[in-house]
């Protein structure tokens, strides 16, 4: 795993989580108890690498012969890798695209499973010294971060003539990240259109630092890196019509945190499943395990529909390549 999910984790303590997940109940009934080897290599978003960092490093307290590697470069980045047989599984905060990647898949017989794991509330952020925004508007939103705002947008008084007469400083979500897809098809109302001249970056923990560091500052990224760094950031409201309303679990699971909740997915090559004993362990141990996984990691559950879903979709990988 790269050096920021790692360091995200085990600040979380290692015997901590290991104590949490068997008061509840997260043994692997899946598991047959053989021993397995090797690697498991991961990649994609940087907003459910920290979910399969977990899972990796509580595996690992089974099975300490397998290492799960997992990199960041993006849900696209992760999914150009996976389509060309790089990784086992990838990361993902959005679904493949059929039009893009799925025909790359398919060229390099590239099978695979769409698993999702978990949810998000896609959350905006300011400094814990912001006192002047506690929730924003779906059009003030796109004020800002519209296509149509580079260069014209630039202070935080042209969003909304109340806020202070200061430089609006921004960070947001690299090109390459699903975050920045869903996020601006959700408030710019097409993929990919966003001003550029923001900080962009595939490394959450750049948008932490930048905001936190500024009053003046905005970002956005998923639930749990705001929940991570919740004493240097405020979560801001969102208001899509119908008032305020804050990103948290409850209001991720019941769909009145809109249109900034979504799902979260893991890809699951089918290949390296049936052919790679490690792969396939760990990815039982994921699905057996997810709702103590994205509990102890600070994840959105999923519901029980959704934990069916995940069950029949898990079923799909032993009719594998």
């Amino acid at each position: 795993m790269n050096a920021s999910t790692s360091s995200r984790f085990a600040a979380l303590g290692a015997s901590a989580l290991l104590l949490l997940l068997a008061a509840c109940g997260g043994q692997d009934d899946s598991s047959s108890g053989d021993s397995v080897s090797g690697e498991v290599v991961a990649d994609g978003s940087s907003t459910v690498g920290p979910l399969t960092s977990a899972a990796g490093e509580l595996f690992k307290e089974e099975q300490s012969g397998v290492n799960v590697s997992v990199a960041t470069s993006g849900t696209g980045g992760g999914f150009e890798k996976f389509c060309q047989g790089s990784t086992d599984l990838s990361n993902a905060s959005r679904p493949i695209d059929e039009a893009e990647e799925v025909p790359v898949c398919k060229d390099n017989g590239v099978d695979y499973v769409e698993l999702q794991v978990a949810n998000d509330a896609l959350t905006v952020v300011v400094s814990a010294e912001n006192d002047f925004v506690d929730c924003l508007t779906i059009e003030e939103l796109n004020t800002i971060w519209g296509p149509e705002s580079e260069g014209k947008i630039t202070k935080w008084s042209q969003v909304n003539p109340e806020f202070p007469d200061e430089p609006l400083e921004l960070y947001g979500a690299g090109t390459d990240s699903g975050t920045f897809d869903y996020f601006t098809e959700a408030v710019n109302g097409e993929e990919g259109a966003s001003r550029s001249d923001y900080n962009a970056t595939e490394d959450d923990n750049v948008t932490v630092q930048g905001v936190s560091g500024s009053e003046y500052a905005l970002g956005y990224f998923g639930y749990t890196y705001y929940e991570e760094n919740a004493d240097e950031l405020k979560a801001v409201a969102i208001d899509s019509g119908d008032g305020c309303v804050e990103p948290n679990p409850d209001t991720a699971a019941d769909g009145s945190y809109t249109p900034l909740a979504r799902p979260l997915f893991i890809y699951v090559s089918k290949q390296a499943y049936a052919e790679k004993p490690q792969v396939a362990a760990f990815v039982d141990y994921y699905v057996a395990n997810d709702a103590e996984i994205a509990e102890v990691a600070k994840f959105i559950p999923l519901s029980d529909d959704q934990r069916s879903q995940l069950e029949d979709a898990a079923a799909g990988l032993d009719s594998s390549a």
